[in-house]
């Protein structure tokens, strides 16, 4: 392509030769000036050929066209450049031949169509619109203003040209108008712009040079036109191809849209002939088409400017309606509408500031978790959108509700006749009722926290929370008001949670076993495994007191993973030195924290093979409350069931589902509760009421063995409810009277001794049983 483009710079340089030779010293005849063009047309349509088998259908087209274009033009040149030759004595003043001009106008049409069938931006409704008044005006502002300077001077020229010159200087301005209207609204594609503007100038500044010449100079100015001016179209044709050919090797340029430029440079530049007008020149007919030609401009200005205004007003409301919506979005929960908590805290922060009062009840729903494990998230979300539903009935209009996170909300209240209290009963009792299209029942447990003279937000929000912790603290579904002082117990609470974790890392903690027995001869076949905590500055702390804070916090799970390795571990060393008969199984408690754990089942599978205790021999305990958490909880159990280790169901009997656990739940072993032990033994003289005490005991033993199971019996105190309960078919049990918990070293010189003795007395176990318990006991 590059010799393409130095073949044509080379023809209108020969021709810029020639014509200095022939101005100047008379060289050839002024004929020769007409072969230039047809010379270089040759060689452009040569060039522009190379690119009509694009791979793009518009580039196809438009480079088609622009090829008949060029050889059209070329022909009609080629016409004239012969007719010329033919009649040299008459160059000067000869007309190019009608078919001549008819061709190469045909050519210019085909360049204009060429350019007026490539895509513009895409657009719609007002944009296409305001598009479509912005290419007139520039049409019309640029077309007045060539007109003025081009065309008009040449029909009043005092050598006029021949009407096939005009038309084809008019032809080659228009594309060149047209042109410039077009592509500066072309937003990249297939076809280059710049590429498009170099075949447009191709046509229009050989023709605004022609016209220049041709009022100036007159006739003689038809051989620099020919030989000079008119060969630099096919250079800029060719340099139009090598762009082209360039943006398709990928080295296209970003589109620069300059249209938004052009409709004031158009009524600048037909403003220029007012000027000329107003500072004197004469107002003939060309200037009165000018002045037509800005009215038009102005008028269509004006509607460009009102759609301008009507498209500005649009995108303002539409601006505006998204800014509410985002400061909407950004203080406000998506899932239920509510106020969120960074406006809670600024209509706080405010209300704080003002003299009136603030009260702040802080809403917690009991147990919601349960709600998103058994029923599902979108269940959960549903009671969520009901539960605020009812706050916004049950506050008024000086109340602010909120959702604060989770299954958290507030309410904050900051009328003068603000009664928190009543609006609590009121929240209570609409969650008595069943709500959201589930049919629910949920319960909530409320702090109020009364601002005090002084008060921060974040004091307030920490009053509150302390409230709604003691009114969980106090059975939940009910209401506090936070007075000085109760946080302290609160913190107290949360403290235990920090030393439970540095208790973890400093192994401050022990296990220590409940020996499990046989009732008849008083053996031990088994125990089960408890936590204790020696603290370095309190001591021994109760399990009732730091269990509640691991369950809490989630450091159960990592509590629990310590006591089931330690068991395990223990367990193997027992067999090791008793051998399989001296301990049959070792028991540990599980909380529902741990089964929903996923990483529960792979912690218990490798403390067994780290260990080396078979699966049989190693029992977990799962209180009632913890196997009706879920499927999840379901699914962990019926895979430890599968691997082989025994479950026992702890506390039986006081669920709510106890028989029909025993059914859906895996169970190997049903430990009574402590609870049916106590008076199982008393004897008033009144065997209905001794019938009263032993008939849950009698129910869950004949039940057991209904259904295969081993049975346990918790609490035992006494030589007596041994009695009672070997009376009724109980063989195992555990209690202080068998066993107190003890080290590991305490259960191994009990089992030394049965082995020793393999029938002891029930005394003698209990002496050894006092004498190796540990200093505390719970």
């Amino acid at each position: 392509m590059t010799t393409h483009v130095r073949a044509t710079v080379a023809v209108a340089a020969l021709g810029a030769v020639w014509c200095v030779g022939f101005l100047t010293v008379g060289a050839g005849s002024e004929a020769i000036a007409y072969v230039f063009v047809p010379i270089g047309g040759a060689v452009a349509a040569v060039s522009v050929r190379h690119l009509t088998g694009a791979a793009d259908p518009v580039a196809r087209r438009f480079w088609r066209a622009v090829l008949v274009a060029v050889v059209l033009i070329t022909v009609g040149y080629t016409w004239l450049a012969v007719d010329m030759l033919a009649h040299a004595d008459q160059a000067r003043t000869r007309s190019m031949p009608a078919p001549a001009a008819a061709c190469t106008a045909r050519g210019f049409l085909v360049a204009f169509g060429a350019l007026a069938r490539v895509p513009v931006v895409a657009a719609g409704g007002a944009e296409r619109w305001r598009m479509a008044l912005d290419r007139m005006i520039v049409f019309l502002g640029c077309a007045a203003v060539l007109w003025y300077v081009g065309l008009a001077p040449m029909l009043s020229a005092r050598e006029p040209w021949s009407r096939q010159a005009m038309l084809l200087v008019g032809l080659g301005l228009l594309v060149a108008v047209g042109a410039a209207t077009k592509v500066s609204y072309i937003g990249g594609g297939p076809v280059d712009g710049p590429a498009m503007r170099l075949v447009a100038a191709g046509g229009g500044v050989p023709a605004g040079a022609v016209s220049v010449l041709a009022v100036q100079f007159g006739y003689i100015a038809s051989v620099p036109a020919q030989a000079v001016v008119m060969p630099l179209a096919p250079v800029l044709v060719t340099l139009g191809v090598a762009a082209q050919i360039r943006a398709d090797a990928g080295r296209r340029r970003d589109p620069v849209r300059h249209g938004a430029l052009l409709p004031y440079l158009a009524m600048i530049l037909v403003d220029v002939p007012l000027i000329a007008v107003a500072l004197g020149a004469p107002l003939r007919w060309p200037v009165r088409v000018v002045l037509i030609a800005a009215v038009l401009v102005t008028a269509l200005v004006m509607v460009r400017q009102y759609l301008a205004y009507r498209e500005n007003a649009r995108l303002l409301h539409i601006a505006r309606r998204q800014e509410d919506r985002l400061q909407y979005e950004v203080s406000h929960d998506g899932l239920t509408g509510l106020a969120n908590r960074a406006l809670f805290r600024d209509r706080l922060t405010a209300a704080l500031a003002a003299p009136g009062p603030a009260v702040v009840l802080l809403i917690d729903l009991d147990d919601f978790k349960t709600v998103n494990d058994l029923l599902g998230h979108g269940t959960g979300d549903s009671l969520l959108v009901s539960v605020a539903g009812l706050l916004r009935a049950e506050t008024g209009d000086d109340d602010l509700a909120v959702r604060v996170g989770g299954d958290e909300f507030a309410v904050l209240m900051t009328g003068a006749a603000a009664v928190p209290e009543e609006l609590a009963r009121r929240l209570l009792g609409a969650l008595a009722r069943p709500i959201s299209e589930h049919r629910l029942l949920v319960q909530a447990s409320i702090g109020i926290a009364v601002a005090s003279p002084g008060a921060t937000v974040d004091s307030v929000l920490r009053d509150a929370d302390v409230a709604v912790f003691t009114a969980k603290q106090r059975g939940k579904a009910g209401f506090v008001r936070y007075v000085d002082g109760m946080g302290e117990p609160v913190l107290a609470h949360m403290q235990l949670g920090a030393e439970l974790r540095r208790a973890l890392d400093d192994d401050e903690f022990r296990v220590v076993y409940q020996p499990i027995v046989r009732l008849d001869c008083n053996r031990v076949i088994g125990v089960e495994a408890l936590v204790r905590w020696h603290h370095p500055g309190r001591g021994m702390v109760s399990p009732a007191e730091f269990i509640p804070a691991a369950e809490r916090t989630g450091l159960i799970v990592p509590l629990g993973r310590f006591v089931l390795r330690e068991t395990c571990r223990q367990a193997v060393a027992w067999l090791a030195e008793f051998g399989p008969d001296g301990l049959q199984e070792a028991g540990l408690n599980v909380s529902a924290r741990q089964l929903h754990d996923p990483d529960f089942v792979s912690d218990v599978a490798a403390a067994l093979a780290d260990s080396g205790l078979p699966c049989e021999r190693l029992v977990l305990e799962v209180t009632e409350s913890a196997v009706l958490r879920g499927p999840q909880v379901s699914r962990t159990l019926h895979e430890l069931d599968r691997m082989g280790i025994r479950l026992a169901l702890d506390d039986f009997g006081t669920g709510e589902s106890s028989l029909s656990l025993l059914r859906a739940f895996p169970a190997a072993i049903v430990k009574l509760d402590k609870s049916f032990v106590d008076g199982i033994e008393i004897d008033d003289g009144r065997p209905a009421a001794a019938d009263a005490r032993q008939a849950v005991a009698r129910a869950v033993i004949q039940l057991a063995h209904a259904l295969g199971l081993d049975t346990v019996a918790e609490g035992i105190e006494s030589p007596e409810q041994v009695a009672a309960l070997l009376d009724l078919g109980y063989t195992v049990g555990q209690g202080f009277y068998l066993g107190h918990p003890m080290a590991a070293e305490g259960v191994s010189r009990l089992l030394a001794h049965q082995r020793g003795r393999p029938s002891p007395s029930a005394e003698r176990t209990r002496e050894i049983s006092r004498a190796v318990r540990p200093p505390a006991r719970g």
